[in-house]
């Protein structure tokens, strides 16, 4: 019986790791938005990323990503990426393939899992990374596409067949656009900085977190077609609202809400984008 009950647990943790998400979104800073299918949806803490999966992120927005092997992705303001491949290797091993078509990024290892087993390519436009225990920032840029290792090892190659090997932190790969790489060049912590910040949460921008426990009151209407349209407003705008309804009397409420804000200050913080880009009165709530 004990045998079997172990048989049965160790069933039981295979097929959970199974269904495990091989991307979930991790925080946002709308507006930005999943594309799948031909559909676009705004993005939201909790999001699963499947497959052919494209990310958007809008102006003065901000994205983080978590990986199946605990790396994070981080996206700078309009940008594009598209996950090509997410699952795992036939032989068990995460891998991934991810192509940034526009703006910037950031892939950090998670520290504990550095020395794990991973297949992860990130293309930036010509240019396609390595990945190994691995901290880079790359960008595509209308003139010229870049890669920046901060930490660990990575293999860049360029479309044009030019293949190198990076280990030195703070040095980075340049390939301008419709000329032969510039090859490796050492990078200025100073501009390091400056690039590290392009993909970096803003504190006081109203940003969404997995766990957060404050919401933005949008709307709050016994009218289904005005909870609607402020809805619709919200998601084509790149804010991720959900339409709570409520019993009060004889009638039905409907709240329009933002939900997962970390702290009343990004809450009202949020209140003050959303007036700005929505023309809402919102207001935070627990």
């Amino acid at each position: 019986m004990k045998k079997l009950m172990m048989t049965l647990a160790l069933c039981g943790l295979a097929i959970n790791a199974l269904a495990a998400p091989q991307a979930v979104v991790e925080a946002v800073q709308s507006p930005a938005w999943r594309d799948r299918d031909g559909r676009a949806q705004p993005l939201a803490p909790g999001m699963e990323l499947l497959s052919r999966d494209r990310v958007r992120t809008g102006d003065g927005s901000r994205a983080y990503l978590r990986l199946a092997d605990g790396s994070t992705v981080k996206l700078g303001e309009n940008a594009v990426l598209l996950a090509e491949r997410l699952g795992p290797h036939e032989r068990q091993f995460f891998s991934a393939a991810l192509d940034v078509a526009k703006g910037a990024f950031r892939f950090t290892t998670d520290k504990l899992r550095k020395l794990s087993r991973r297949d992860v390519t990130i293309r930036v436009a010509t240019v396609t990374a390595g990945i190994r225990g691995t901290d880079i920032w790359g960008k595509t840029e209308p003139e010229r596409d870049f890669v920046c290792l901060l930490e660990g090892r990575i293999t860049v190659s360029h479309k044009d067949g030019d293949t190198r090997e990076m280990s030195e932190p703070l040095t980075f790969y340049v390939a301008p656009r419709n000329q032969p790489p510039k090859g490796i060049e050492a990078a200025d912590p100073a501009t390091v900085k400056k690039w590290a910040e392009e993909t970096e949460i803003q504190a006081g921008a109203g940003v969404l977190r997995r766990g957060g426990k404050w919401k933005l009151l949008l709307a709050d209407t016994d009218n289904q077609a005005s909870a609607l349209e402020v809805y619709d407003l919200a998601a084509i705008a790149g804010y991720a609202a959900s339409i709570r309804p409520r019993i009060v009397g004889e009638a039905i409420r409907y709240q329009i809400l933002l939900r997962n804000l970390p702290n009343k200050a990004e809450a009202e913080a949020l209140a003050v984008r959303v007036k700005t880009r929505l023309g809402l009165e919102a207001r935070p709530t627990r």
